[in-house]
C-alpha cells in the first residue's frame, strides 16, 4: 500500500528537504503574510466596532437595541460564510499554493469593504440596503475564512523548526494590530466628530481606508515566495487534498481543532470585539472610556502573544493551551461579573488585560498547533475547515447570544456559557500529541 493510499504524505526528495530559507527570505515571508493578515482583520473588526453608529442606517427604524441586534445578526451571517470560504480556499491553497490563495482572499475583502463604504441606507433604497449589506459581509466572511487557513499554514511552514511557535504567533499579533488600528480610528473619530456626524456619514471612513489598504496588500502578496512545504508536496506527487480526507483519514485531528477552536473563538470574541459594547451597556462606562480600556488590554495582548509563542517552542504547545483554557475557564465568570458591576476604569483595565493575557496562551499557537497536525498536501484545508465551522458556530454568534441573554434579563448565563466552552477545550488538549516529537511539518 502506498503512502498516499493510507493518507500519509509521500516523502519529498531529500534534496528538497534540506533546502532551507535564508534569514532574509524567512523575514520577508513572515512580514508579507502578516501584513495581509492585519488588513484582513482590520476590515473584519471595523464592522463590529462601528456597528453602534450605522446600526440604524440599513434597517427600518426601531429601538436601538433591536437595531444593534439586527446589525450583529448580519455580523453572524458573515461568520457563517467563513467555513465556506475556509473550505473553498483551503482546497485552493492545497492545490494552487498558499500565495495564490492569500492573494485571492485579500481581493474579496477589498470588494466587501468597498460595498459597505458606498452602500445607501434603508431610507434611500429600502430592503435592498440590508440585502446588499449581507452580500458584503458574505464576501468578507469568505475572505476571512479563506485567509485563516492559508495564512496559518503559510506562516507555520515558513517559520522554521526552532522558532515556529514564536514566528507563527504573528498571525494573531497582526490580527490584534488590526483590531487596535480599528479601535484607534474609532477613538480618533469619536474625539473629532459628534455622534450625529458619525451616524450620518463618518462611519463610512474606516471602510474606505480598509479597501485602500487591501489594494496595497494585494500588490505585496503577489510578490511573496511560495512555501517550501507546498513545493515539496507538489514535487513528491502527494495526493491532492479532498474534503472527505479530513473526516475519513484525520477524524481525531479535525474534531480536536473544532472543539478547542470553539472554546477559544467564543472567548476571543467575548473578551475583545464584544468588550467595548459590554463595558458600555452593562458596566455603565462612557463609550470613550470603554474604547480606551479595550485598546489598552489589546496592547497587553499584543505583547503576550509572541511571549507565549516563544514559551511553546521551549515547553511545547500543550503547556500554553492548558494555561489558556484552564485559566480562562476559571476566570471568565468572576471577571465578567466584576466588569458588569462597573468598577473603577483602572480595575476594569486590569481585569480585561488579565483575561486576554491568559487567552493569549491559546491564540499564540492557534495557527501552528493546527498546522502541525496535518501533512502538507491537506494542511491548509485541515487547518481552515474545522476552524471556520467552529468560529462560525461559537465565535460569530457570541455577541448575538450575549445580547439575547441581556435582553432576556439573564446576562450572567452568557458568562457560564463562555466558561463551559473553555472547559471543553481544556479537556481536548489531553488528546493532542507533543508537537516536539510529532509535528507533521517536515521542512525547516
Amino acid at each position: 500500500m502506498t503512502a498516499t493510499e493510507t493518507g500519509a504524505e509521500a516523502a519529498p526528495p531529500p534534496e528538497l528537504l534540506i533546502k532551507g530559507l535564508t534569514p532574509f527570505q524567512r523575514a520577508r515571508a513572515i512580514l508579507g503574510g502578516s501584513a495581509g493578515n492585519l488588513v484582513e482583520w482590520y476590515d473584519w473588526f471595523v464592522y463590529s466596532f462601528f456597528a453602534v453608529y450605522f446600526s440604524g442606517h440599513f434597517f427600518p427604524k426601531s429601538d436601538p437595541l433591536t437595531e444593534l441586534l439586527q446589525t450583529m445578526a448580519v455580523f453572524a451571517v458573515g461568520f457563517f460564510a467563513r467555513p465556506v470560504g475556509a473550505w473553498l480556499m483551503g482546497l485552493y491553497a492545497d492545490h494552487a499554493g498558499r500565495k495564490t490563495a492569500l492573494t485571492v482572499a485579500v481581493s474579496m475583502m477589498c470588494f466587501g469593504s468597498l460595498i459597505i463604504a458606498v452602500l445607501p441606507g434603508y431610507e434611500a433604497i429600502g430592503v435592498a440596503a440590508p440585502i446588499l449589506l449581507v452580500v458584503a459581509r458574505i464576501l468578507q466572511g469568505l475572505s476571512v475564512g479563506g485567509e485563516y487557513g492559508a495564512s496559518a499554514t503559510y506562516l507555520s511552514e515558513m517559520a522554521g523548526k526552532k522558532r515556529r511557535g514564536f514566528w507563527s504567533s504573528f498571525q494573531f499579533v497582526t490580527m490584534v494590530m488590526g483590531q487596535l488600528i480599528a479601535l484607534g480610528l474609532l477613538s480618533l473619530l469619536q474625539s473629532t466628530m459628534s455622534d450625529e456626524t458619525l451616524k450620518d456619514w463618518g462611519w463610512r471612513i474606516p471602510f474606505f481606508i480598509g479597501a485602500a489598504m487591501a489594494v496595497v496588500v494585494f500588490w505585496i502578496r503577489s510578490r511573496m515566495d511560495e512555501s517550501q512545504s507546498y513545493e515539496n508536496a507538489k514535487a513528491s506527487g502527494a495526493e491532492k487534498a479532498r474534503t472527505l480526507m479530513l473526516f475519513t483519514r484525520y477524524p481525531m485531528q479535525t474534531l480536536a481543532i473544532f472543539l478547542f477552536t470553539a472554546g477559544g473563538s467564543l472567548a476571543f470574541y467575548s473578551f475583545t470585539t464584544y468588550m467595548p459594547k459590554f463595558l458600555v451597556g452593562s458596566g455603565g462606562f462612557d463609550k470613550n472610556v470603554a474604547t480606551s480600556i479595550t485598546a489598552g488590554a489589546l496592547f497587553v495582548y499584543l505583547l503576550a502573544l509572541p511571549f507565549f509563542g516563544w514559551v511553546s517552542d521551549h515547553f511545547g504547545r500543550k503547556a500554553t493551551l492548558w494555561f489558556a483554557f484552564g485559566g480562562c475557564a476559571l476566570a471568565a465568570y468572576p471577571g465578567m461579573t466584576a466588569l458588569m458591576n462597573g468598577p473603577n476604569p483602572w480595575v476594569a483595565f486590569l481585569i480585561v488585560s488579565a483575561l486576554v493575557f491568559t487567552l493569549s496562551g491559546y491564540n499564540s499557537v492557534s495557527a501552528v498547533v493546527k498546522a502541525e497536525l496535518f501533512p502538507a498536501n491537506v494542511r491548509a484545508l485541515g487547518v481552515a475547515l474545522p476552524y471556520g465551522m467552529a468560529t462560525a458556530s461559537f465565535g460569530g454568534t457570541a455577541e448575538m447570544i450575549a445580547l439575547a441573554f441581556k435582553k432576556a434579563g439573564n446576562e450572567q448565563a452568557f458568562f457560564i456559557y463562555v466558561a463551559a466552552g473553555l472547559a471543553v477545550a481544556f479537556l481536548v488538549v489531553f488528546t493532542l500529541k507533543d508537537n516536539r516529537k510529532h509535528s507533521m511539518i517536515l521542512e525547516d
